[in-house]
């Protein structure tokens, strides 16, 4: 059975090894390992800059993501946005993205500081964008822009 519970420090390699095997799947990038595992660290060492959650069977890390923090001002509360999401591939088709969608679809219905999820998603990943759409979401309102260094 597959459960759900909030990452800790000790997640820390395995999350480290899913974001840079989502990276190459996804992407084709092979980022810098020690830089990553700063990244995962630094939201560890300052919680305010999210919370990774942790589908696990067994003791094994099925899946992980993060959900960073957004302040809406239009709604006086808090949207909380999904990244770095990954499911590991043999696990995929089980419903571990959908149990780890289910436990902040729950968190935000239960909590009044809590407005919404959201995530983006690559233009190409049909197969995604069919799940997300499945579980309720919609892309009606914004397209996603963004300048990186």
């Amino acid at each position: 059975m597959i459960e759900i519970r909030k990452g800790k420090l000790s997640d820390l390699e395995n999350i480290v090894e899913l974001q840079l095997r989502m990276a190459q799947e996804t992407e084709g990038l092979q980022l810098d390992r020690n830089v990553v595992r700063k990244g995962v660290r630094g939201v560890f060492e300052e919680p305010a800059r999210g919370t990774y959650w942790i589908a696990e069977e067994k003791g094994k890390v099925m899946g992980v993501l993060l959900t960073i923090p957004e302040w809406s001002d239009w709604r006086n509360a808090t949207v909380l946005w999904i990244h770095s999401l990954y499911v590991i591939p043999e696990a995929r088709g089980q419903g571990v993205f959908k149990k780890l969608y289910l436990n902040l679809e729950k968190q935000v219905e239960q909590s009044t500081e809590l407005a919404g999820i959201r995530l983006y998603v690559d233009k190409q990943n049909k197969s995604a964008q069919k799940v997300y759409e499945k579980l309720g979401m919609n892309k009606h309102h914004y397209e996603l822009y963004e300048w990186l260094k």
